[in-house]
């Protein structure tokens, strides 16, 4: 988590406290609506708490996918020079056989 997250979270914390405040007070504000202002402040903290915990998890998925890619670009490099090395091997058996054939067909 960044300091910038939690920056973000605490101003909408204080933006829900100033907006209920003013809207509040367009009305007749008592004491009694303190509540209010307390439950929109609690509201927004678990909704700015709510994001942070889904922009952790989606960070920690998208490192077990990096994970993941990199395990099966390696898997696959091997699985690449494994093949290449068994075709050089086929490849130079068929040369022979070619060669032997060849000479056999000349003599």
């Amino acid at each position: 988590m960044e300091t910038r997250d939690l920056i973000f979270s605490v101003v909408m914390v204080v933006s829900s406290f100033v907006l209920t405040y003013e809207w509040l007070g367009r009305f007749k504000y008592s004491p009694a609506n303190a509540l209010i202002i307390l439950s929109a402040m609690v509201m927004v903290g678990a909704l700015a708490g709510m994001i942070l915990l889904v922009d952790m998890r989606l960070r920690k998925i998208d490192n077990m996918l990096e994970a993941k890619e990199r395990s099966l670009r390696i898997n696959v490099q091997s699985v690449e020079n494994n093949l290449d090395a068994r075709m050089n091997e086929v490849l130079i058996k068929m040369d022979d056989v070619m060669d032997s054939m060849d000479r056999r067909r000349y003599r």
